[in-house]
């Protein structure tokens, strides 16, 4: 990577980390995101509310990692509110870390483990996922849920991964991507908005993942769940505006520009430009 890269990498890392400590930004995804679990849903019925859905991608990772069981150390990078860390340590008994780059909602993330009992078992870090501070070779699984997007770095990522994960970990993720075949500029509006240069696409990831002695496991891909998701959030943001119910919670400002964005990844998805699923790799024992 080159000076002016990597400075442009810093740049969109610093970007989303004041944009998620915004309070604009804090209640919004908080309040009509989905609460404890901000991603994408897996929805059953297109008028499902964004909550459960959002739950239910929790529950498909889960059972897409092979084994999990209560000795496994689990690290969630870019862990929002920590909703899956929890949902891991309450199900499965893991011992987790939820790194994220937000204070704010760190802040959050560690009430809501207070609240349920899991202070023990669940250890919130701030940091960014390009520098994971941990040592080598401790964790049994990594996961992440529509986070790597936000990063200007990711090779670095694949390969924080692989020194963190120990021999015959696994990694379960999810990311809004680019489809392979994406033509240039399509996309300019999403990448404008996130002061990004690009997403990855389902190649990148296998390619650095193989690179890094990754072995792929499976790809639930389904980029109807994105445009799905995405619409659902526009619904629900227009509905809850006009009731007024986020009056003295979020600026009008930024739901005017929140509202602006969905459409930019509707339509993107729409177009066929957009994909996200489940990917899962293994490494060698």
């Amino acid at each position: 990577m080159t000076t002016q890269q990597r400075t442009y990498a810093e740049h969109a890392t610093q970007t989303a980390q004041s944009y998620y400590n915004s309070s604009d930004a804090d209640n919004f995804y908080y309040h009509v995101w989905g609460g404890e679990d901000i991603h994408i849903g897996w929805y059953n019925t297109p008028d499902e509310p964004i909550a459960p859905a959002s739950r239910r991608t929790v529950e498909k990772m889960a059972k897409t990692a092979s084994g999990l069981r209560q000795d496994w150390n689990v690290l969630d990078l870019g862990a929002g509110y920590g909703g899956s860390c929890r949902y891991l340590a309450k199900t499965y008994g893991c011992r987790c870390v939820a790194l994220n780059l937000s204070e704010v909602e760190n802040r959050r993330d560690r009430e809501k483990n207070r609240e349920q009992g899991l202070d023990e078992r669940i250890d919130v870090v701030d940091a960014s996922f390009e520098e994971v501070p941990a040592e080598d070779n401790t964790f049994d699984l990594v996961w992440s849920q529509d986070a790597f997007l936000h990063s200007g770095r990711r090779a670095e990522i694949v390969t924080e991964i692989r020194r963190v994960l120990k021999p015959g970990g696994q990694v379960v993720f999810t990311d809004p991507m680019r489809t392979d075949d994406c033509p240039d500029g399509v996309l300019d509006p999403i990448l404008a908005r996130l002061n990004l240069e690009d997403l990855a696409c389902p190649a990148f990831y296998r390619e650095q993942f193989s690179i890094n002695g990754f072995e792929e496991l499976g790809f639930d891909e389904h980029p109807e769940l994105l445009v799905q998701h995405y619409q659902r959030v526009l619904d629900e943001t227009v509905l809850r505006h006009e009731r007024g119910e986020l009056e003295g919670k979020v600026g009008d400002e930024y739901l005017e520009r929140m509202q602006k964005g969905l459409r930019h990844w509707v339509n993107g998805g729409r177009n066929g430009y957009l994909t996200w699923g489940i990917f899962h790799f293994g490494t060698a024992r």
